[in-house]
């Protein structure tokens, strides 16, 4: 009997290579067995480009002359339902169809309304065996940004800040205070290239003057974005510094310079999280970290507008100052990160 979970888990960590550089479109593993062997892999490497399909029936015409005899008789095995449309690249399940592949196993349905059940039908039409549902939830999980995109109509959010052991976010001075280690920053760095933007609040902006990149990891850097009511910060902040688009939401101004866009939002005084996840969103940003300061990160909490928190924990103690924000959800999970601990808590239980 075949071993679809195995060949699935395989695609999931194909489709992971794809971190970071495919949004908005979907992180999709693709592999054909032949015989209870693999014969062709491939994943979604870039926006724009070929889909993991391609890659996969790409992968085997080049290692056997007689690949074609060979798919015909192979199994194909995808973390994400093909698409049925023609988008930036044609359909994946033509594809299948036109190498006559004779069986499917897909991981999730793709909710994407041009897809959404479209191509499982188009391959069952074609006479191809079709299997679903094979490690459904870990699928889901993988590609959670882009079904909260498509189901949401907004970026999927992750929260993040460091707290010291008496629970104190900052000093209430207004200085500088650094909470968690090397260790710490360094998974920070590795989170940023992972999303597609990274969000701070003007107080966050002044008195950290964070550059907001991935000089501590290797990766693509993420759009930053700042929230600045009545433009008081300075210009000369690493923010401003052109190396990488910049959105400004304001209440005054909308124009662009160089790389920094700035987007006036109409009520400031209400929704303001909500009508700064709706811009993100078509702008095609798919997922954002939330970095603070306190009053942004309450605010998005208190308007329940969060899929994800990564809290850290660090060794040290304050004995006053500002408070960290509170949060519930489920699915804890905990870990050690160098002298820090790490918490991460999901807004609903799918993990």
């Amino acid at each position: 009997m075949p071993n679809h979970h195995k060949y699935l888990q395989r695609c999931i960590e194909l489709a992971k290579l794809g971190m970071g550089y495919v949004s908005p479109n979907p992180m999709v593993g693709a592999v054909i067995v032949y015989n209870d062997r693999i014969i062709g892999e491939g994943y979604h490497q870039k926006y724009g480009e070929a889909h993991a399909e391609v890659n996969a029936i790409n992968s085997a015409l080049n290692q056997y002359d007689n690949a074609e005899e060979m798919l015909r008789e192979s199994t194909i095995y995808v973390s994400l339902e093909p698409c049925a449309h023609y988008g930036k690249t044609p359909p994946c399940a033509d594809l299948i169809i036109k190498h006559r592949i004779p069986k499917v196993v897909i991981g999730c349905r793709d909710p994407f309304s041009q897809v959404n059940g479209k191509g499982i039908e188009k391959l069952q039409d074609a006479g191809i065996e079709v299997i679903t549902g094979i490690l459904e939830r870990e699928c889901l999980v993988l590609n959670k940004c882009f079904f909260t995109r498509v189901q949401k109509q907004r970026p999927y959010i992750i929260l993040k800040w460091a707290q010291t052991r008496d629970g104190f976010f900052a000093p209430d001075n207004d200085s500088q205070y650094w909470i968690t280690g090397p260790e710490a920053r360094k998974l920070v760095h590795k989170w940023r290239s992972e999303e597609d933007a990274v969000l701070v609040g003007k107080n966050t902006a002044r008195i950290d003057n964070p550059q907001l990149n991935v000089r501590e990891w290797e990766g693509r850097a993420p759009k930053r974005v700042v929230i600045d009511r009545r433009l008081e910060l300075s210009c000369d902040l690493n923010l401003f510094d052109q190396s990488v688009e910049t959105l400004v939401f304001n209440e005054t101004k909308t124009d662009i310079e160089g790389k920094i866009k700035y987007i006036a939002l109409e009520d400031f005084n209400n929704y303001v999280p909500q009508y700064i996840m709706f811009q993100l969103y078509i702008q095609d940003i798919q997922s954002v970290i939330i970095e603070g300061g306190a009053a942004t990160l309450k605010a998005f909490i208190e308007a329940d507008l969060w899929d994800e928190a990564r809290i850290f924990t660090g060794n040290k103690t304050l004995g006053s100052g500002m408070e960290s924000p509170l949060i519930k959800g489920f699915n804890k999970e905990e870990y050690s990160i160098g002298q820090d601990s790490l918490e991460i808590i999901y807004q609903n239980k799918i993990h």
